[in-house]
């Protein structure tokens, strides 16, 4: 089932550089700030190659050339180096979760995974993609080449892959990130291990927990090259021949790991021509049962009011300027959604998508889409704050979804609304690099 392999990795020399001033966030997770921080940290932060500013750009001197043309410098000045040995890489992130004390490890392993057709019933999405990102990445891989992040990958065991790949040696690289995350890689280039690694993830199927864009980049990149060779890679010992654009770089994490966090993404709903809560309450009563809170809640309470209704069921809380309500026992008929099945309808960010944003509230699929009158939040304190002070109509605060929905939807051939997921912490873009040549 799923092919993977050990690489070559390319990796920032510690002796040129200190890699916890060149590694970054994922590149859809950096903000105008984090960009500027990230360019005056090095002149060879990887911003510059994944997410560089945008100047006057022309055919010959654009963001996508010019990140070709730092790649081809660095690599030619020794800043980054190709270890020598194939290799599979151990991952290790130790983390609290925002607001809390407890801390986490979360292991993983870096490998090449085989490009596949999601019909081919090996590698599972759970969100839809837009082909904004997804052209911004094209062309960013065909300038360069390589690619720099990792996708988040999800199997299942017993926990014996991470036991086989833990190493009481010191990391290769340590970085903390600005989130307080301490991130490990290690590097594993003894063959007998990497062989028994890949057999064991033979009967594996995967789930895309981050970078979908990135993997549908990599599915698209490939199938234009094969087209320009004539047609498909050959199968006769593919593993061993197959051409490196069939092949991209992830992260493999267990998804029955206690260090798996999934946090949820919280809906603020602004800018609406006209809104009165009456009407909202009237309105979502027809749908759902409401409690009307005896006073306005702080995040704390809100979790813990979300946490307690939630074990039943469906719960959502809507955060307003004067009043708060709790909303639970979803009863909407099952033609309002669209012809989703059961195990969707029953997720809360569904209810809350397709029957308070899309009916009640009479806001379009596209508009939501488009993020026109909604933003995502992941601090429930900054979701309510613009509700309080800022003027927004309504904040929707939510549980986070469970892994098992997650692997049930995404193994069905279905899929969340987007911004349904947040698994915490990131992962950091240039840690390793797969270069296609």
């Amino acid at each position: 089932m799923a092919k993977i392999s050990p690489f070559r990795a390319l990796r920032y020399d510690p002796a040129r550089v200190n890699p916890a001033q060149t590694v970054t966030q994922p590149y859809d997770k950096i903000t105008p700030a984090m960009q500027d921080a990230y360019y005056a940290a090095s002149p060879y932060n990887l911003v510059r190659i994944i997410l560089g500013k945008r100047e006057p750009d022309e055919q010959n001197n654009n963001v996508y050339t010019r990140a070709a043309g730092y790649f081809r410098d660095w690599r030619r000045d020794g800043i980054f180096l190709q270890d020598p040995q194939p290799s599979i890489y151990t991952y290790s992130q130790t983390f609290t979760v925002p607001g809390e004390t407890r801390q986490f490890e979360r292991r993983s392993f870096i490998a090449l995974g085989d490009v596949e057709d999601y019909s081919a019933n090996i590698v599972h999405r759970h969100e839809q993609t837009l082909s904004k990102p997804k052209a911004d990445r094209l062309n960013l891989l065909r300038a360069t080449r390589a690619h720099f992040g990792q996708i988040f990958m999800l199997y299942s065991d017993s926990g014996e892959l991470d036991s086989l790949l833990a190493s009481p040696a010191p990391p290769d690289i340590q970085v903390k990130d600005e989130y307080g995350v301490v991130h490990r890689v290690w590097k594993l280039s003894d063959p007998a291990l990497t062989d028994l690694v890949r057999s064991k993830m033979r009967d594996k199927k995967l789930i895309i927990a981050d970078g979908h864009h990135r993997y549908e980049t990599a599915l698209a990149y490939r199938n234009e090259q094969r087209a320009t060779a004539g047609g498909k890679s050959p199968g006769v010992a593919r593993e061993l021949d197959a051409p490196a654009y069939d092949r991209v770089m992830m992260t493999f994490v267990n998804m029955n790991s206690d260090g798996l966090v999934i946090l949820p993404t919280h809906r603020v709903v602004h800018s609406l021509p006209s809104f009165a809560l009456k009407d909202f309450l009237d309105k979502t009563r027809q749908y759902f049962s409401v409690e009307v809170l005896n006073a306005q809640v702080d995040p704390q309470r809100a979790a813990s009011l979300l946490r307690d209704a939630g074990r039943s069921g469906t719960a959502l809380l809507a955060a307003a300027s004067g009043q708060d309500l709790l909303i639970t026992n979803p009863r909407a008929d099952a033609s309002l959604f669209g012809g989703l099945s059961p195990r969707q309808q029953a997720l809360d960010v569904v209810q809350l998508h397709k029957i308070l944003l899309e009916r009640v509230l009479g806001l379009s699929e596209e508009s939501i889409r488009n993020q026109e009158n909604i933003s995502y939040v992941r601090d429930a304190a900054e979701a309510i704050s613009r509700v309080r002070t800022e003027g927004a109509n309504l904040a929707f605060l939510m549980n986070p979804v469970r892994m098992e929905q997650v692997r049930d939807i995404a193994f069905a051939g279905e899929v969340l609304p987007q911004k349904s997921t947040d698994f915490y912490p990131k992962m950091l873009s240039g840690l390793t690099i797969y270069a296609l040549d």
